[in-house]
C-alpha cells in the first residue's frame, strides 16, 4: 500500500531510470481511431521486429490517443522526438531497421512541431499519447496520485473545494456551471451518504473527447473523482460510460483494480480514514442519459428519463442522496489544480472562461482528431491553423459547435473567441466540445434536418413539447426540402422552435431547435430557395 507522496516519487524515479536505460522508446497509438486502421497489429509487428533484430535496448509500447486521428496509425520515437504517421504493418521491418541504424524512416516522417501540436495547450491531455494507460506506474511517473495524497493528507475538505472554486473551472459537459460552486453545494448538503458520478455518456454526433481521455488516461479521471469524494464527504463513485466505448470501459476497469491494489482506491486510502470506491456502470446509448437526472435514473436501474428540477441532484440525487455529477473532462482538470494551485488554471483562458477546452475536430477538415486549446482562441485558429483547413480544398461554409444542442457558425464569425459566453451570444454553445466543419457543398437546411432527426429519435418522450415538437419541426424541414413549403411554414417553424426551446423539460428539448435557429439566422437564403411560393 502506498501511504506517502515520497513513495510515489520513488516509483516515479524508478520508472524514469528504467526508461533512461533504453536507447529508444517507440510509442504506438492504440486509441480507438488508430486501432481502426491497424495500430494494434502494427505494435505487435514492431515488437516482433525488435526481438528479431536483437534490439533489447529499444522498447515498444501502446499509448492512448495522440490527437491527429486522421493520420493514424501514429508512432513516436520518444527519445529522438520524431513522429511518424500512417505507418503500416508491412512497414514495421524497414521502420525498425531505420531505428536500429539511428536513421529516420523518411517515407512516413511527419512534422512533430507543426501548428497542429504547437498551438495546443495540454492540461487534460498532458498524458495522452505519452503513457501506457494500462500501466499505473507510468501514470505515477507523471505525478499521478500526488494530488490525491496531497488533498487527503495535507488539506481540509473545505480547502480542496476552495481551490477548485478559485481556479475558475466551469463544467466541461456543456452547461458551464462553476465546478467549485457545485462542489460547495454538495459539501454543505446534509446527509451521511453522498455520491460522486462521472458522466461519460458522450452522445453528440462527431464528439469523442471523453472517450479519448478515458482510453488514454483513465487514472486521471479516477483521481479527480476520488479528490471530489474527499472534498464533499462521499465514499462511493460511479463512472457512467456508454457500452459503445468498450476500450474505455476496459481501461477504466483495469485502472480501478490497479489503484485498489496500490491502496489508492478503496478502504482507508493511503492509511487515512478516507475511503472511496468506484464502480463502472454501462449505459445503453440513450442520448438523453447525458442529462444528469436521466443518468441518475439509469444508474438506479430505471428507464433513463429526466425529472423536473428542483430538487437538484446536489440536494437529492442518486438514491435520494446528495450527489455530485461532473463530466470526464471536468474531473480530468482536478489533479493539476490541486498539484499546482488554483492560479495554474486561472492564469489561462479568458476572464469568464478559465483554462483549456478539449475539442473533437471532425467533418471536412484536414487534421481531424482531438485538440486542447486555451479558452479564448479564435475559431479561425482552431479550424485553419490547428485543423489545417478544409480537406476538400473548397471554401469554408460553417462550423457546427455543441453537437445537436449547438449552432452552425458562418465565415463572418471565424474570429470569434471560443468561450462559453461568446458562442452563446451568436446562438451556439460550447457543448461538450464537438466541432463539425463544413465546406460550401453543404446545404444548411439538410444539416438542420439531420440534427433534428437525431433529436427526434433520441427524445425520451416524457414531455409533450419535445416529443411532439421535434417531430413537427422535422416534418416542416422535410416539407421545405421537398419544395412544398411557403412563407407560413417558415414562420410556423420559427415559432415552433421558440415554443419547444422555452417549454421542454430538459436540455435535450430546450436545445434541440438551436441548429434550426442558427441556420435560419445565418443561412436564411437557403431556406428561401426551397419555398414553393413567395411570402
Amino acid at each position: 500500500m502506498i501511504t506517502h507522496i515520497e513513495e510515489l516519487e520513488e516509483i516515479a524515479a524508478r520508472i524514469k531510470a528504467a526508461d533512461d536505460g533504453f536507447d529508444e522508446i517507440i510509442s504506438v497509438c492504440t486509441g480507438t481511431a488508430c486501432i481502426a486502421v491497424g495500430s494494434d497489429k502494427l505494435l505487435e509487428a514492431v515488437k516482433g521486429e525488435l526481438v528479431k533484430c536483437g534490439l533489447d535496448k529499444c522498447k515498444a509500447k501502446g499509448v492512448g490517443c495522440k490527437g491527429l486521428c486522421s493520420k493514424g496509425p501514429l508512432v513516436n520515437l520518444d527519445k529522438k522526438g520524431e513522429l511518424y504517421e500512417a505507418l503500416t504493418v508491412d512497414e514495421a521491418e524497414p521502420f525498425v531497421k531505420a531505428v536500429s541504424e539511428k536513421k529516420s524512416y523518411e517515407p512516413r516522417l511527419a512534422d512533430a512541431n507543426s501548428s497542429f501540436f504547437a498551438k495546443q495547450k495540454k492540461i487534460v491531455l498532458e498524458n495522452s499519447g505519452v503513457i501506457d494507460p494500462e500501466n499505473i506506474e507510468e501514470y505515477i511517473a507523471r505525478d499521478g496520485y500526488v494530488a490525491l495524497l496531497k488533498a487527503i493528507t495535507e488539506m481540509s475538505q473545505s480547502s480542496v473545494v476552495d481551490e477548485v472554486r478559485n481556479s475558475g473551472l466551469r463544467g466541461r459537459g456543456g452547461g458551464g456551471y462553476p465546478t467549485g460552486l457545485k462542489w460547495q453545494t454538495v459539501a454543505k448538503s446534509s446527509g451521511a451518504q453522498k455520491y460522486v458520478i462521472c458522466n461519460g455518456d458522450e452522445g453528440d454526433p462527431g464528439a469523442f473527447m471523453d472517450r479519448s481521455v478515458m482510453e488514454a488516461d483513465p487514472h486521471r479521471v479516477i483521481e479527480g473523482m476520488a479528490i471530489a469524494g474527499y472534498a464533499i464527504g462521499a465514499d462511493t463513485g460511479y463512472l457512467y460510460v456508454r457500452a459503445e466505448y468498450p476500450l474505455a470501459v476496459k481501461m477504466l476497469k483495469k485502472a480501478i483494480k490497479d489503484a485498489e491494489r496500490c491502496g489508492l482506491l478503496g478502504k482507508n486510502i493511503a492509511g487515512t480514514n478516507f475511503s472511496f470506491h468506484v464502480e463502472v456502470r454501462l449505459g445503453a446509448g440513450a442520448f438523453v442519459c447525458g442529462e444528469e437526472t436521466a443518468l441518475i435514473a439509469s444508474i438506479e436501474g430505471r428507464r433513463g428519463m429526466p425529472r423536473p428540477r428542483p430538487p437538484f441532484p446536489a440536494m437529492k440525487g442518486l438514491f435520494g442522496k446528495p450527489t455530485l455529477i461532473n463530466n470526464v473532462e471536468s474531473f480530468a482538470n482536478i489533479a493539476p489544480i490541486i498539484r499546482h494551485g488554483a492560479s495554474y488554471l486561472n492564469s489561462i483562458g479568458t476572464e469568464k472562461s478559465k483554462g483549456t477546452k478539449v475539442f473533437a475536430l471532425t467533418g471536412n477538415i484536414v487534421n481531424a482528431g482531438i485538440v486542447e486549446v486555451p479558452m479564448g482562441m479564435s475559431l479561425r485558429e482552431i479550424v485553419f491553423d490547428i485543423g489545417g483547413g478544409i480537406a476538400s480544398g473548397k471554401a469554408f461554409k460553417a462550423v457546427q459547435t455543441g453537437g445537436p444542442s449547438g449552432g452552425c457558425i458562418p465565415p463572418e464569425h471565424l474570429d470569434l473567441p471560443v468561450d462559453y459566453d461568446s458562442l452563446l451570444s451568436i446562438g451556439s454553445m460550447m457543448g461538450s466540445g464537438g466541432m463539425i466543419v463544413m465546406d460550401e457543398s453543404s446545404n444548411m437546411v439538410d444539416v438542420a434536418r439531420f440534427f433534428m432527426e437525431f433529436c427526434m429519435s433520441e427524445s425520451c418522450g416524457k414531455c409533450v413539447p419535445c416529443r411532439v415538437g421535434t417531430v413537427q419541426m422535422y416534418n416542416l424541414l422535410g416539407k421545405i426540402v421537398d419544395g412544398k413549403a411557403d412563407g407560413c411554414d417558415m414562420d410556423r417553424l420559427e415559432k415552433l422552435c421558440h415554443t419547444v426551446k422555452n417549454t421542454s423539460l430538459c436540455g435535450l428539448g430546450q436545445s434541440a431547435p438551436n441548429p434550426i435557429l442558427s441556420t435560419l439566422k445565418f443561412f436564411r437564403s437557403e431556406y428561401m430557395a426551397f419555398e414553393a411560393c413567395e411570402r
